[in-house]
């Protein structure tokens, strides 16, 4: 089989025999896994960032967060292009440029760099996701088929969260950390040489320009409003994070005014006039809102707090995938047996009751609590996640695909950088304000109330009865700002399960 297009474009299902489209779904599935081993990757490597090219706190915040800021200033634009020029072709263009700079951020030598190196992998990931989404529409005509394609499409990003910590794991006690980097080569080459052969190409066929204007809009608003909550959070209100702030909003409203003037918007603002569509959008962000900032330091707990090294680190944290995985494979079936606000709403608030037990968590904490909590977290958020995927696949048009996907993604990854940002905050501003034991010298304190890696560091460097007190004083405090977190996390998620519960009503999937 060959991935030669038809002219029109938009052929896929017609034309792709049966076996042809599972195939090339398997084709899509290694671009998210590219993607989602690369997310997890990343807050089991911080420990050994931190050690060896000794970033500040706020500098471990935007290696963080960079790549998301990045991916959601871009995800529509080229969610537009692919419309344009061919998903097939953005894809496994966009996925040689993912291996290349992950190649550059193994061997970054400074915190500047790594942050460089994240942000260019935001520009190469935000050409994935939306094209592997809209490959999916246009592969798969058949309602049912596609909700189970979604559903493998969800489980293989959770495989990812799941093989990304462990393989990363297995690399760090083996290799230096940017090993954990260089695995996403592999995959690459692996997409690139059997997608070139089985993913069929489809674009709009009647696309019209990509708008430049409308992409640069589109960058500047994403990135303002978002770096403006970002360093409000941290520092508080300053008159240049305000006007920043400001440039944002304005071209983000003017860009909603563009789009709705052009013959050929590249986001066609009518969308949002769907009340599943609008409903399935908001769902995505406020749910990765509440869950981004405590996943993200989740690995230090585990690692820093707990002692674990990383590879038990890793395997800690499959219970979070394994249920994702099961749940994300039955949403489907789930959702057309119940109702889609039933399935959605449910999972938003298993997550929420999961996250508010973790109220009680402690450093030393066992793991049959910690376990249950990934489990039920995981559950919920294949539920949700896939069915909010399917409805907002299902409510636009084929053209669009790509368009539509991408405000998806641009969802989930404007909810992980506000999450970071935000509940990164919290607990970085719970932690600041632990009073080190006496004793401890000026310099070993002022780095540990940097970052609880820099606890760490400075505890080993101290008398053992002085550094014992040291580092206790600091995972306690690190808890507690988690606590915190957690507890802001459960209430964001319940307040989404109820907004859900009105959004989606009588929304359904198609037969």
């Amino acid at each position: 089989m060959t991935g030669i297009p038809v002219e029109v474009g938009e052929e896929t299902a017609a034309t792709h025999p049966r076996s042809g489209r599972w195939l090339a779904l398997a084709v899509l599935v290694l671009a998210v896994l590219l993607v989602a081993v690369d997310a997890t990757v990343l807050g089991l490597a911080t420990p050994f960032l931190s050690e060896d090219l000794g970033p500040s706190s706020t500098q471990l915040l935007w290696i963080g967060d960079i790549y998301s800021f990045v991916i959601a200033g871009l995800l529509v634009s080229m969610g537009g292009l692919g419309d344009r020029i061919g998903r097939k072709k953005l894809l496994l263009g966009g996925s040689v440029a993912f291996g290349a700079v992950s190649a550059l951020t193994a061997y970054a030598q400074s915190a500047e760099m790594m942050i460089g190196a994240r942000a260019l992998l935001g520009i190469a990931g935000a050409t994935l996701m939306p094209s592997t989404l809209a490959l999916i529409r246009n592969l798969f005509q058949d309602p049912r088929e596609r909700s189970f394609a979604v559903g493998i499409w969800g489980a293989t990003a959770s495989a990812g969260m799941a093989v990304g910590p462990v393989l990363g794991g297995f690399l760090l006690e083996h290799f230096w950390w940017g090993s954990v980097f260089l695995i996403n080569l592999p995959v690459m080459v692996l997409l690139v040489i059997v997608g070139v052969k089985l993913l069929p190409e489809s674009r709009d066929p009647a696309p019209g320009p990509w708008d430049l204007t409308s992409v640069l809009l589109s960058l500047v608003g994403m990135v303002g409003v978002v770096y403006a909550v970002k360093e409000t959070a941290v520092y508080g209100v300053r008159g240049d994070v305000a006007a920043t702030g400001l440039v944002g909003v304005l071209a983000l409203g003017w860009f909603v005014r563009r789009q709705l003037t052009l013959p050929a918007p590249l986001l066609d603002m009518r969308l949002f006039r769907h009340r599943g569509f609008s409903g399935a959008v908001l769902a995505d962000l406020f749910t990765v809102l509440g869950l981004s900032g405590l996943v993200f330091f989740l690995s230090q707990y585990l690692q820093l707090v707990q002692g674990r090294d990383p590879l038990e680190a890793g395997l800690a944290e499959l219970p979070t995938a394994a249920g994702a995985v099961v749940a994300g494979l039955l949403a489907g079936r789930a959702a057309r047996r119940f109702s889609v606000r039933a399935v959605v709403s449910g999972g938003l608030a298993a997550i929420g009751l999961a996250l508010a037990a973790l109220l009680w968590l402690r450093a030393d904490t066992g793991y049959p609590l910690l376990g249950a909590v990934l489990l039920v977290v995981g559950v919920g958020a294949g539920l949700a996640f896939t069915v909010t995927a399917d409805v907002i696949l299902s409510t636009v048009p084929k053209n669009q695909a790509g368009a539509a996907s991408a405000v998806s993604e641009t969802a989930y990854e404007l909810g992980a950088a506000l999450g970071i940002a935000v509940l990164g905050s919290i607990v970085t501003g719970a932690y600041r304000g632990f009073t080190p034991p006496v004793g401890v010298p000026g310099p070993a304190a002022e780095r540990a109330d940097d970052s609880i890696g820099g606890a760490v560091e400075a505890a080993a460097a101290l008398p053992p009865e002085t550094g014992t007190a040291l580092l206790a004083t600091a995972r306690d405090a690190f808890v507690d700002g988690l606590r915190i977190a957690a507890g802001v996390g459960a209430g964001v998620l319940l307040a989404t399960a109820a907004a859900a519960w009105f959004l989606l009503r009588r929304q359904r999937l198609p037969d």
